[in-house]
């Protein structure tokens, strides 16, 4: 679900031969060299394509299934309903996309910008922000900073609800806004419970909860609400999801770019 640095995709292969030897159901693959891997290699296997390859068009689901054997696509979090609607009738395999958690607009498994403040790779050490450099500072005001290693990434009064200290979602000074502002996006999360209907009948096969640094408590809150979601639709009932809005970046919540692509 990463992409391999030059010189060391021994260390995919590796986890491909080992994830396969345990009996996986299946494998998600970003990087085009190690879906080529798993098709030689190992044909029986079930792959999957990350979000991270980036493939929103028929043309390129198509060629993934065909050249690969994919069988289901992770879609990037950029297509409306209607246009999920009309890719499922043209691809021949399974579409799964996101419903809740960091709405994750950078380029997927590309953020370089984490990698130089941290020192540490989110391919080769898999986090956004790592725990042991993230640092949180109140002042006698109770306004609280929060930092990545040595830089401030935003600030909040006391009133405010913090969000992760994450590059993307960080605060920026600019010469012509320096009371800083938020170059990419504002800390939020990403829910779609309103529009959870449409996209069962939009023909997603499987919905995906972001859960990267997650804990245990917060997995089992997610996931359980939503498993319970998902069957009140399928029995023609409402779904009620309010109280996931204590579990969201900073308390703000977007349904993005599914609704509209004006969403901004």
């Amino acid at each position: 679900n990463t992409f391999p640095p030059a010189g060391k995709t021994g260390l995919w292969k590796e986890a491909v031969d080992t994830a396969i030897g345990f009996g996986i159901d299946a494998i998600i693959v970003a990087d085009i060299g190690v879906a080529n891997y798993v098709k030689t290699q190992h044909p029986d296997q079930r792959l999957h394509l990350s979000v991270q390859a980036g493939a929103p068009s028929v043309e390129a689901i198509k060629y993934y299934c065909e050249e690969f054997g994919v069988r289901r696509v992770v879609l990037p979090r950029i297509l409306t309903i209607p246009e999920i609607t009309a890719l499922k009738k043209e691809i021949p395999c399974e579409i799964e996309c996101f419903i809740f958690g960091n709405h994750g607009l950078m380029a997927e498994g590309r953020c370089s910008l984490t990698n130089y403040v941290t020192g540490l790779s989110t391919n080769m050490d898999g986090v956004c922000s790592p725990a042991s450099h993230v640092k949180y500072e109140e002042d006698a005001r109770r306004n609280l900073t929060t930092r990545l290693g040595d830089f401030t990434i935003d600030c909040f009064s006391c009133t405010q609800n913090p969000g992760y200290p994450t590059i993307c979602k960080g605060r920026y000074r600019a010469p012509h806004k320096q009371e800083g502002y938020y170059a990419f996006e504002e800390p939020i999360s990403l829910n779609l419970a309103r529009l959870l209907p449409e996209l069962i009948k939009a023909g997603v096969h499987a919905f995906k909860i972001e859960g990267r640094q997650r804990s245990r408590a917060y997995v089992r809150e997610v996931v359980s609400s939503w498993r319970k979601a998902i069957d009140d639709v399928m029995d023609g009932q409402d779904v009620e999801l309010t109280h996931l809005l204590s579990l969201t970046e900073g308390y703000k919540q977007t349904q993005g770019a599914y609704e509209s692509k004006r969403w901004r």
